[in-house]
């Protein structure tokens, strides 16, 4: 569903085994293929946050230092 400002909802069921399902939308707008990793972000009070895939080597820059080899 979009939102505005470049801002997008969706919602996703969580299964019997603790799984969820990213809406067909939102893994082709983060280009989000099978076998891909993704890191979930938590905080109790804000609540889980997936960062796009792109975000990951300057996170872990960030986390690690220097760069990725």
């Amino acid at each position: 569903m979009k939102g505005f400002d470049n801002k997008y909802a969706w919602t996703a069921t969580v299964g019997q085994k603790g799984q969820i399902v990213i809406p067909k939308e939102a893994r082709e707008m983060f280009d989000i293929k099978p076998g891909d990793t993704l890191i979930l972000l938590g905080d109790k009070q804000l609540g889980i946050a997936i960062p796009p895939k792109y975000a990951f080597e300057s996170l872990f820059q960030r986390i690690f230092g220097g760069k990725k080899q």
